[in-house]
């Protein structure tokens, strides 16, 4: 699966952004298939929507998989708000479009996104076509409010880091010492679509070497990192499948984790386990 495909080739099909505001509209329930706005603070939106989408079954519902594997990366707070207010408007006495300063907001961090698969932000969410009056359309959160997220280690768009079955004992000790962190984790990849991401960290993280990591956060993180590299993630664990890893990685100076080494934490491979051990007295 190729991700933002459909959303990309439907965005470049759509018509002009010359949606007529004043067009007659209806109001509907979200339905349940539309599992993507359920949770925005409000049960009813309008159709067509600020998208020019007009029928649920044909369009908005189907197309509502591809923001969800955008949303599910965790690239803006306030993703979701921006997104769920084009496909499923708020049914008021008006359309509330979402500012130019809350599409600026969240281009600016997951535009990043579509550039880490090779695609760029669709013409359709062009941020010069909403308004900026901020007193008559959807405002991005108080930087005071949004800021502690923006503090946290983010996921780097990399290449695909080595993964090396059996290595030898002196490979694992030399990728300990070159790396700035290092930790035990179970990757998992559900079989089929759902509301759930695809790819997520089963149960604890256990750290090796700590490093910048922060402990709290260090799941989140990796889940985020897989998503983010989805094709590096996808060549790492089969659809329904959970995975043992040991993985190193490192810090860039722009505050992004790159991974470095992969190694499947297998039951037949000693050497792994060895070097974990011997790590807590060894001088690289």
């Amino acid at each position: 699966m190729t991700l933002f495909a459909t959303l990309l080739a439907f965005t470049l099909m759509a018509q002009n952004w010359a949606f007529d505001l004043g067009q007659s509209t209806r109001c509907i329930p979200i339905p349940h298939q539309l599992s993507v706005c359920h949770d925005v603070g409000y049960s009813e939106m309008r159709l067509p929507n600020l998208l020019g989408d007009s029928s649920l079954e044909s369009e908005v519902v189907p197309r509502s998989g591809d923001w969800r594997s955008l949303l599910q990366t965790g690239c803006h707070p306030q993703a979701q708000t921006f997104i769920c207010s084009l496909i499923a408007p708020v049914c008021l006495d008006t359309f509330i479009q979402p500012c130019r300063s809350l599409c600026l907001a969240v281009r600016d961090s997951c535009a990043p996104v579509f550039t880490c698969h090779g695609h760029s932000w669709p013409e359709e969410l062009d941020c010069d076509r909403f308004p900026a009056q901020d007193d008559m359309c959807l405002t991005p959160l108080p930087k005071h409010i949004s800021r502690f997220s923006k503090d946290l280690p983010q996921p780097a768009c990399q290449t695909c880091p080595p993964v090396d079955e059996l290595p030898s004992l002196k490979t694992v000790m030399d990728a300990l010492c070159l790396t700035d962190f290092a930790v035990k984790a179970k990757l998992f990849r559900r079989r089929v679509a759902s509301k759930e991401p695809e790819l997520e960290v089963e149960g604890k993280v256990e750290f090796i070497q700590r490093g910048p990591l922060l402990p709290y956060d260090t799941a989140n993180l990796l889940q985020q990192w897989l998503l983010l590299n989805l094709r590096c993630a996808h060549a790492l664990v089969k659809p329904g499948r959970a995975q043992l890893y040991l993985i190193t990685g490192t810090m860039r100076s722009d505050g992004t984790v790159e991974l470095t080494h992969l190694f499947p934490w297998l039951k037949k491979d000693l050497h792994i386990a060895a070097a974990t051990r011997k790590w807590k007295h060894h001088k690289c």
